[in-house]
């Protein structure tokens, strides 16, 4: 069931808040400022709620249309845990191969096969198709 709003209310948040689509990230930032402090609002007004999704639906555009970041290789989610973890290449010699097979891995002379993979994801604790 759909509340109707009213229109002096929800026309007094419109001129308050001036709802525009977001053109940089300091836009961004403001319009996220106001989107959660009318989140975190105890008793929220329909036309509040209204509001809400509104500048949801706002936010959502710009970060549609920002560039995404190509995903990473499962070498470099290697090396990147590797070195969050302070792990050197020869913590993983016997466990997914010997030094010479971790090193063509890490070098990305070799890929990582589904077994190694799996193992991977147990020492790092992660999802092990991100090495494969």
């Amino acid at each position: 069931m759909t509340l109707a709003l009213d229109d002096n209310i929800y026309n007094q948040l419109l001129t308050k808040f001036q709802p525009k689509i977001i053109e940089n990230e300091e836009e961004y930032e403001q319009v996220r400022h106001l989107l959660l402090n009318l989140i975190s609002k105890q008793d929220r007004l329909p036309e509040e709620t209204a509001m809400v999704k509104l500048m949801a639906t706002i936010i959502k555009d710009f970060d549609a249309k920002q560039p995404q970041p190509e995903p990473a290789s499962p070498q470099e989610v290697l090396l990147h845990l590797m070195s969050a973890n302070n792990r050197k290449q020869a913590d993983l010699v016997g466990k997914i191969g010997s030094k010479g097979v971790v090193s063509e891995i890490v070098n990305g002379k070799r890929s990582i096969s589904k077994a190694q993979g799996k193992i991977l994801g147990e020492i790092f604790n992660v999802y092990p198709g991100v090495f494969i």
